[in-house]
């Protein structure tokens, strides 16, 4: 008898259709469901969309030795892709053993995030053509997501960023169908001390461990959903313990989209002025709307929550630097100013090539020089690259602080 998923149980999470729960879209388990996609491997086999592979474990294996000894990408060489019909045929009756492999384009696939926003990435640089149906008569987790989310209407996936690059290699196989791909988000992973992908292996995470601990469901609930991203929370109101019904309530993902309309932009804009004043009392801060915008459309990519810009990683966003506060050759960087004022373009990569270029001509060593003008543009030790936080600060703001720190 099937029992739903305990992770299901224990979080009252309740799912519309499903094993123990039958509807019109089953069956519900992967090895009940071989049939259907071998039926759809024999419609990628047609159009020429996959094909029969017979590479031996052995040579994958030399393949992956080599790789490593040259120091590139293991990846397999798509030596199966163009054998002729015949062989292949010869193959498949004399026994062979054989996976079905998917024909990878090499286009950059495009697709917009929900959380990360516009995502591009020519798959093919990095991988070989990916097996879609093992020897065994399994499909991977590559094929298998791609045909069961289409079959059950699924219109949004929302999944770890980890899977964040695979998501164009999964477009692709959309497109082998014909089919239209469903909206996708990749969320933050929550992660061990050490900053590696939490694993049930490396500690008692099992769902199972803390039932037996005497946790209690509603308080795993909101220890997970506070550890994650995506969920508004109000800073300096402290932590209170919500229903389900209220995180499903307050789950957000449309930041993006948030900021193309412009009353929410306005209110986003407003919130994040008064979060700003509030974590930083007393202190000189720029929180015009020109340069709260510019953050927020630099931030779609990087944040989950408004709320994180105003934590003190993001501190040399909204605080001046104090005068005399900078450590600088102050001769050094009125040349820096007076090359930079000439400028017009505070593009990231420019500006890096551009500072290059000045560290060299005026022999100071690259990193001294972006010691002084972090120092200069923050008063912090830490942050953002250099480059990277002159093109958000802008032209004028960047160079009225490097002047403020050299008077």
């Amino acid at each position: 008898m099937y029992r739903p998923p305990l992770i299901l149980i224990i979080q009252g999470i309740e799912y519309g259709e499903g094993p123990g729960k039958e509807g019109q879209r089953g069956p519900y388990i992967q090895s009940e469901r071989l049939e259907i996609y071998n039926d759809y491997i024999r419609k990628l086999l047609k159009n020429g969309s996959a094909y029969h592979c017979f590479c031996t474990e052995r040579r994958l294996n030399i393949l992956r030795r080599d790789a490593v000894k040259l120091q590139r990408v293991p990846k397999y060489d798509n030596r199966c892709r163009n054998l002729p019909p015949e062989e292949v045929e010869r193959k498949i009756k004399s026994g062979v053993p054989y996976c079905i492999r998917f024909k990878l384009t090499s286009d950059c696939q495009y697709y917009e995030d929900l959380v990360f926003g516009a995502i591009a990435y020519d798959v093919s640089l990095n991988e070989g053509d990916p097996v879609l149906m093992k020897g065994d008569g399994f499909p991977t987790y590559h094929f298998a997501n791609v045909v069961d989310d289409h079959l059950m209407g699924i219109t949004h996936v929302l999944r770890g960023v980890e899977w964040q690059i695979s998501t164009t290699k999964h477009l692709l196989i959309y497109r082998a169908f014909g089919w239209t791909a469903p909206a996708f988000g990749h969320l933050p992973l929550i992660v061990n001390s050490d900053g590696t992908k939490l694993s049930k292996r490396q500690s008692d995470v099992r769902v199972e461990d803390y039932r037996s601990g005497g946790v209690f469901p509603l308080a795993l609930v909101n220890y997970i959903t506070l550890s994650g991203g995506g969920f508004d929370h109000v800073v300096g109101q402290g932590v209170h313990l919500k229903t389900m019904g209220s995180w499903l309530k307050s789950f957000r993902l449309e930041l993006k989209r948030r900021l193309q309309d412009h009353t929410e932009r306005e209110d986003l804009l407003d919130r994040l002025q008064s979060l700003i004043k509030e974590n930083y009392p007393g202190r000189n801060l720029n929180v015009s709307r020109g340069h709260l915008r510019n953050v927020l459309v630099w931030a779609v990519a990087r944040i989950t929550r408004v709320e994180e810009l105003a934590t003190a990683k993001f501190g040399f966003l909204w605080i001046l630097p104090s005068a005399g506060q900078a450590r600088v050759d102050s001769q050094l960087l009125g040349k820096l100013v007076h090359s930079l004022e000439g400028v017009e373009s505070f593009d990231e990569e420019p500006l890096k090539g551009l500072l290059r270029s000045f560290s060299a001509e005026n022999g100071v060593q690259f990193p001294v020089l972006m010691k002084m003008l972090r120092s200069a543009l923050s008063g912090l030790n830490e942050g953002p690259g250099v480059a990277e936080m002159m093109h958000l600060l802008g032209k004028n703001q960047s160079l009225e602080r490097i002047k403020a720190a050299i008077r």
